[in-house]
């Protein structure tokens, strides 16, 4: 017997009881989130490769930051990694701005969407500024595109829930002003992160409850899928000239 409530249940009583109970989700889907883990060690890798930029910064930013050129040529990490790295030291505004914006709306939106939906969206949204940026720059550093991606979700989640999202587009103008108007800034990561964050959210917030997982990751999928073929048929304009990859 086991000790309730009120007397007592027998095991089988508390087996059956616990079967018939519901596990506690995310209001997106997936498991209720309490600690946010995936914040966390995104956190931590963009650190640690910081501390890796600050031993060698000219062969980490030399083989992994973002190249357009070097993404043509079969440098496929650079998508990725080049979104972990950030302006080399002694600068520092550039990794504390990022990582205080994760912060601030990473474990809100984690909460909201559950972990892996979370992690999906903030590296759609990394690749997506990557993207930006190879179809339309050269050289950048940074997890500004995953940044600007979360903003662009926050958005869309505050609506969806039905909350007053005027701060968030207020947070998000400013932001846009700011990287067309400081210099050394890519507009191409940015605005690539927020329209691929914003895609990947309204997926996730606006599925059907029936079969909504499936709908989700199908969403979030053909967004993979488009961003992959825009670089494998597409050369960067910065190269004008280049053929388009074809196999």
């Amino acid at each position: 017997m086991r000790d309730a409530a009120v007397g007592h249940q027998c095991v089988e009583c508390v087996r059956e009881g616990n079967r018939a109970v519901r596990p506690a989700q995310a209001v997106f889907g997936g498991a209720a989130v309490t600690t946010p883990r995936v914040t966390w060690t995104l956190l931590v890798i963009n650190v640690l490769a910081y501390a890796a930029e600050f031993v060698q910064p000219g062969q980490v930013l030399g083989r992994f930051q973002m190249w357009s050129l070097g993404v043509y040529v079969g440098q496929w990490w650079r998508l990725i990694t080049g979104a972990f790295l950030h302006a080399p030291p002694p600068s520092l505004w550039h990794i504390l701005f990022n990582m205080w914006a994760l912060y601030a709306i990473g474990p809100e939106l984690e909460r909201r969407l559950g972990s892996v939906r979370f992690a999906a969206l903030y590296l759609l949204s990394a690749l997506g500024g990557s993207v930006g940026i190879y179809l339309f720059g050269d050289q950048a550093v940074g997890a500004s595109g995953a940044i600007y991606g979360l903003f662009g979700a926050l958005f869309v989640v505050a609506r969806r829930l039905g909350y007053d999202a005027r701060g968030v587009l207020w947070l998000i103008g400013i932001n846009v002003v700011l990287t067309f108007v400081v210099a050394n800034i890519s507009w191409q990561g940015h605005l690539g992160g927020l329209a691929t964050g914003t895609l990947v959210a309204a997926a996730f917030a606006y599925a059907p409850s029936r079969n909504r997982t499936v709908v989700q990751f199908a969403a979030a999928a053909a967004v993979l899928l488009v961003l992959v073929l825009l670089v494998m048929l597409l050369p960067p304009t910065a190269y004008q000239g280049l053929p388009a990859i074809t196999g």
